[in-house]
């Protein structure tokens, strides 16, 4: 992760930016800067290995708190909820984190049930655990006060929400070993450093398909999923795998591409989605670093109607290997 003191100054903006518009009434706004300081935030306790266990405990409130003020905004009815008061009080927790001193969590959530429901939050392949350090397993809560049938209970309902979240994805990924040579034949192997994006760490189980289409977007060959990463350097995702194309380059049908689909898996949804994606034509097969495009969904095949995804400088950072026989 970023230097931990860095990252809870730009917490701490965001979170004053998302109360200035839940100050002016800026609701949608307001919802959106909550739950997608919410998501940083907890992308940063289920990966950092930087992050002590008492600012986990602090971070994964603070979490919790926001995604809180953010179902208050879209249910006002509900009387149970967080009120802005005691949302700006976060800040306190952030300055505190930032220098590195000792301070109470400045939201009491004993008195409040929405908070107490929200004790356990999970988040696809990391568990928040709002009493405890229970981060990707590795530690758990007391729960010494539970009987065994409600540790039972708590674990089956733990696992199997992880089963259906994790159904389709394969953290390892699905990449093909090197085609053999075949003499006079040119192998392409296809490095996948980087890929830039606003916000990259708020992705979660970000992955590669890559797939070899002709130009009327029939696939050629097997497609391959590369492993999620787990790495970030905003504004990248780091990926820093090779994929083996399985058809040498001249049995390429003529106008073939390569195509390189961005997914991640979206919790609401329970579902893999598609962010972007970009592709590499014959011509830009050539040996040595190469930065290519991202496009806006859905993949055009064809490549007839193509959208930018962004004008910044965001793209998929590759290097391409050569072998010929």
């Amino acid at each position: 992760m970023a230097d931990p003191s860095k990252l809870f100054g730009e917490w701490q903006a965001c979170l004053m930016k998302g109360v200035d518009c839940d100050s002016w009434g800026l609701l949608v706004e307001a919802v959106e800067e909550y739950q997608k300081l919410s998501r940083q935030v907890m992308y940063e306790v289920g990966h950092s290995s930087t992050l002590t266990n008492k600012q986990k405990q602090t971070l994964n409130k603070i979490a919790a708190c926001l995604e809180l003020r953010a179902q208050t905004l879209q249910k006002p009815q509900d009387r149970e909820g967080i009120s802005l008061d005691e949302l700006k009080r976060l800040e306190s927790s952030l300055i505190s984190l930032q220098n590195n001193a000792a301070c109470e969590f400045p939201v009491d959530f004993s008195i409040n049930p929405l908070m107490t429901q929200r004790l356990n939050i999970q988040r696809g392949n990391f568990e928040i655990d709002l009493e405890g350090d229970e981060i990707d397993g590795q530690q758990v809560r007391d729960d010494s006060d539970e009987d065994e049938d409600e540790k039972t209970s708590r674990a089956e309902s733990r696992l199997q929400d992880l089963r259906v979240s994790h159904a389709s994805i394969k953290p390892a990924g699905t990449l093909l070993p090197r085609i053999p040579p075949e003499a006079g034949k040119t192998n392409l192997t296809i490095r996948i450093d980087k890929l830039g994006l606003k916000d990259s760490f708020t992705y979660l189980d970000p992955f590669l398909v890559v797939l070899v289409k002709d130009k009327t977007g029939i696939d050629v060959t097997r497609s391959q999923d590369t492993p999620v990463s787990t790495e970030r350097e905003d504004p990248y995702i780091l990926f820093g795998v090779n994929v083996e194309i399985q058809k040498p380059l001249e049995n390429l049908p003529p106008g073939s591409a390569i195509f390189f689909e961005f997914k991640h898996y979206k919790l609401k949804k329970r579902a893999i989605s598609t962010k972007c994606y970009a592709f590499l034509e014959m011509d830009e097969m050539k040996p040595g670093p190469l930065v290519i495009e991202l496009y806006k969904k859905p993949p055009d095949y064809r490549r007839k109607k193509l959208s930018l995804l962004t004008n910044k400088t965001l793209y998929l950072h590759l290097h391409l290997t050569l072998q010929r026989s």
